[in-house]
Formats: structure tokens, C-alpha cells, sequence
């Protein structure tokens, strides 16, 4: 969510539990708009907040001109010392989904692979690398998983250019009240999957400029999405049963969206038994 609108975005989804102590709320009006200024972003989201053990990791999001674009993280242990994390690869997010449990909120706790699963343990002591996995390192594909997975805008609020890059639609309004309250209102802010295998009749009825990304409604499994109307009706709430944690607020007929994570990095693996 945008880091200058925070206080108020963060009352729109405190339905759910999320929330920060004033102390943090404070600390991060404090220092987001310093890491907006020494990184040069265009634009600071807060992202959300993991949280470990003995700790939790604050999470902040950069983004450039183009907002479809690679965006920079950066972690913080107490929302005023921000570093940056470097980009995950597929190789981070294919170990690190070797590894369960708890975050313990230290960024150099090792896990040890060889206890967790000997072929890749094996692999990598091969290539000469240890066969450890940081926690470092497991946040920076947790965030890229849950980001591709949840990760969620309304339709209509992003266009892209012929050229191809995505910027901000500043035609868009917010949806109607109706719209607001459907899963096809609202696309995966990642790269589309279902939309390339779509036949050419399937999409005639689209238009490139805006549905250019994935809808939610046809996300698997189905029933992943809570939809509901909260704030008198006024404010509509996703709230993802995948990743338990991530909730997305939209004010209907308004600009005002965004989501937030607030959890402990752990998908919900139980979900398909559960619906």
C-alpha cells in the first residue's frame, strides 16, 4: 500500500487484525520517505511485515517509471533502518520451498538443507556451495511468492502503453459497487499465465490497454478468495485463504486501493481440505 496514504489505508484493513503500534506507524512517516529519496524510487509501498520467533521483518517495496517492472525490496528489523534485498532467482525459490515452519527473525540464521532434503543438499555441496539456505535468503522468496501468488490491483487502475511499459491510469476512478464485489474485477499484479492461453475469441471481448494481467476468478483453488463489505459497506476486502495474512482493500468510485501482508510466511497448505 502507498507509503504516504499508510495510517489511513491501514484503518481500512484492521477488520482482519492487521495493524501496526503507533511507535511503528511513526517510525515508518519517518523513514519511508527517506528511502524513497536516497534510492531514487518514484514511489515507496509498504509492503507488510513477517513475522519470526524472536523478530519480525518490516518490508518495503520501490518502484520505478514502469510499474510492472522488477520492483527493489528492502527489510527492516525496527522501520527506520531499511536494506536491500537482492532480486530472487528461480533458483532461491525452488530451495527455499524445501524449507518449513517459523521464520525466526534473524536475517543470518542458517537453515541446514542436508537435514531438510539430501538430494539438493547434495547438488549444491556438487557445484561447491554450502548446503545451507539463509533466512535472508527464504525472505526474499517468500515476498516474491506471496508478491505473484495475492498480489492483486483492480482492473482498470494500471494501462499499458504500446510500447509496452505499465504506468498508473490516471482516467481510473475506482470500480462501481458492483464490480467492486466481483473476483473478475481484479487481476494478479505479475506476469499473466492464463491470459497467453486464451483463444483469439476469448480475447475479442478484451481490451489490450487494460486487461493485459490475470483475473482472479479463475485462480485455483477455487474458494482461495474471501470477498467481503466492510466500514458500513463502504470499503470492499480481499482477504487471501492461501496465504493467510494478505488483505486488499478497495474504497468503490474511488482511487484509494492497496494490500498489505501481515503474517508469518507460511502458505497455507491445508486450503484445498479446508474448502
Amino acid at each position: 500500500m502507498e507509503a504516504l496514504s499508510l495510517p489511513a489505508a491501514l484503518s481500512l484493513v484492521a477488520g482482519g487484525g492487521a495493524g501496526l503500534s503507533p511507535e511503528r506507524r511513526a517510525a515508518l512517516g519517518a523513514s519511508l520517505p527517506l528511502v524513497q529519496r536516497d534510492y531514487r524510487f518514484e514511489r515507496v509501498w509498504f509492503w507488510g511485515c513477517i513475522q519470526g520467533v524472536r523478530g519480525a521483518y518490516y518490508i518495503a517495496e520501490g518502484l520505478g517509471p514502469d510499474r510492472a517492472a522488477p520492483r527493489s525490496r528492502l527489510y527492516s528489523l525496527n522501520c527506520l533502518d531499511w536494506s536491500l534485498l537482492t532480486p530472487a532467482t528461480k533458483e532461491m525459490l525452488a530451495l527455499t520451498e524445501q524449507v518449513k515452519g517459523r521464520f525466526q527473525g534473524d536475517p543470518s540464521f542458517e537453515y541446514n538443507l542436508s537435514e531438510i532434503n539430501a538430494e539438493a543438499a547434495a547438488r549444491l555441496i556438487e557445484s561447491g556451495k554450502e548446503p545451507v539456505i539463509k533466512e535472508e535468503t527464504r525472505l526474499i522468496a517468500t515476498i516474491e511468492q506471496i508478491d505473484r501468488t495475492v498480489g492483486i490491483v483492480p482492473r482498470g487502475a494500471f494501462v499499458k502503453t504500446p510500447l509496452g511499459p505499465v504506468h498508473e491510469n490516471k482516467q481510473f476512478e475506482g470500480l462501481s459497487l458492483v464490480e467492486a464485489k466481483k473476483l473478475s474485477s481484479y487481476f494478479h499484479f505479475t506476469e499473466p499465465v492464463n491470459l497467453k492461453n486464451k483463444t483469439l475469441l476469448e480475447k475479442a471481448d478484451l481490451d489490450p490497454s487494460i486487461d493485459f494481467l490475470d483475473s482472479l476468478e479463475h485462480d485455483i483453488p477455487r474458494g482461495s478468495w474471501s470477498i467481503q463489505l466492510e466500514k458500513g459497506g463502504t470499503v470492499v476486502v480481499l482477504r487471501s485463504l492461501l496465504w493467510l495474512g494478505l488483505t486488499f482493500y478497495h474504497v468503490p468510485t474511488t482511487k484509494q486501493f492497496g494490500y498489505v501482508y501481515f503474517g508469518t510466511g507460511e502458505k497455507n497448505l491445508d486450503l484445498p481440505f479446508m474448502l
